[in-house]
C-alpha cells in the first residue's frame, strides 16, 4: 500500500517507511528499563496507556467544539467520523484552553495514568506544559520534519513530546513518523549541534528542517518508521528525535495533541507555562530556511 510521505509517494512497510516501531509495554513497571529503551530507540512506543473509552469521549467532545466553531464536519456523516465539510477549515485549538483544558480533554493529556507514567519513568515528580498543542489535521496536510528542541529549548534538557492521537489513525490519516537513529547516530551530530541547537525566537529561523523527508534518511541515514494507533496508544520521545507525519489523504479530519513532560524540579522554559503561556514571539514572513545538503556528514 503507497502513502504520501513529504513530498512523494511511497510504499508503506518498505526500507522508505516502515512499520516497524516497536512497543514498550513490557517494561511499564521498570523506569530504569524504559529509559534505557528510550537511549537505545529514540522513542517509545505505549499501546493504551489509556483507557480507549476515555479518548473516544474526548474525541466527541473535540469534534462538536470543532463544529460548532468553524462547520467544519460534515453532519450528514455520523459526528464521530470527523468527516471534512467541504472547503471549510478547522478552528484554532492550540493553546486554547475552553477546548484543550475541557474536562474530557484533560482526562486524557492530563489524566492519572500519563502523570503516574511521567512519574515512574522520570523516577522523580513531573509535570506539563500548560499549553497544549492540540490540532485538527485537513486533506493533503502533514507534518514537515522536525526537532522540538527548537520551539521549546530553554528549559529542562529532559524535556519529552508525547503525541496523543483521538481515535484511531492509520498512516494514509496522518501519522506521526519517527526517523530511528536520528538521536544518536554520529551522522546526525552535526545536524544536533547546529539546527538541533537554534531558536526560532532567537535566531528567526525556520522551526521545520525540510518538507523532503526521505532527502534526510538518504543523506544522513536512519529509517523512518510509523504505525497504525488505536484509541489509546501514544508515543512519546526527547527533545532531538527528527520527527514528521505522513499526509492526511483521507476525507476526514486527524486529531491529535502534543503534549510535553519533564521533571518537576528542571527548569522550564517560559513561554509554554502559567494561566496564559506567551508561546513564540511574530514569527518572520521569511525565516532562515536550512539546506539539508550543507549540514550533511562528511561521512557515514
Amino acid at each position: 500500500m503507497k502513502v504520501t510521505f513529504g513530498q512523494t509517494q511511497v510504499e508503506l512497510g518498505s526500507p522508505q517507511l516502515g512499520t516497524n516501531l516497536r512497543d514498550c509495554n513490557a517494561l511499564l513497571r521498570d523506569g530504569q528499563a524504559m529509559r534505557d529503551r528510550m537511549a537505545e530507540d529514540g522513542y517509545l512506543l505505549i499501546r493504551q496507556l489509556h483507557d480507549p473509552k476515555v479518548v473516544l469521549k474526548a474525541r466527541q467532545t473535540i469534534i462538536q467544539h470543532m463544529h460548532e466553531q468553524t462547520q467544519c464536519v460534515d453532519t450528514t456523516q455520523p459526528m464521530t467520523d470527523a468527516i471534512i465539510n467541504g472547503d471549510t477549515k478547522p478552528p484554532q485549538m492550540m493553546g486554547l484552553k475552553d477546548i484543550t483544558h475541557h474536562p474530557d480533554v484533560r482526562a486524557v493529556l492530563d489524566g492519572k495514568c500519563v502523570h503516574d507514567f511521567f512519574d515512574r519513568y522520570f523516577d522523580e515528580p513531573s509535570l506539563t506544559f500548560d499549553y497544549k498543542w492540540l490540532r485538527a489535521v485537513g486533506h493533503n496536510a502533514g507534518t514537515a520534519a522536525h526537532y522540538d528542541f527548537v520551539y521549546m529549548g530553554r528549559g529542562s534538557e529532559r524535556l519529552h513530546t508525547i503525541w496523543t492521537p483521538f481515535g484511531k489513525l492509520t498512516p494514509e490519516q496522518g501519522t506521526l513518523a519517527m526517523l530511528v537513529g536520528s538521536h544518536n547516530l554520529p551522522a546526525f551530530e552535526k545536524l544536533r549541534q547546529t539546527y538541533g541547537k537554534s531558536d526560532v525566537d532567537r535566531d528567526k529561523t525556520a522551526g521545520h528542517f525540510t518538507t523532503d523527508l526521505l532527502k534526510i534518511s538518504e543523506t544522513y541515514g536512519g529509517q523512518w518508521q510509523t504505525t497504525t494507533f488505536e484509541p489509546g496508544d501514544v508515543i512519546l520521545f526527547g527533545m532531538h528525535a527528527m520527527h514528521a507525519s505522513t499526509t492526511n489523504t483521507t476525507n476526514r479530519w486527524r486529531i491529535s495533541c502534543d503534549t510535553r513532560f519533564q521533571p518537576a524540579a528542571d527548569p522550564v522554559d517560559e513561554r509554554w507555562i502559567g494561566d496564559k503561556p506567551i508561546g513564540h514571539s511574530p514569527m518572520s514572513d521569511t525565516p532562515k530556511p536550512w539546506q539539508v545538503e550543507k549540514l550533511a556528514p562528511t561521512q557515514r
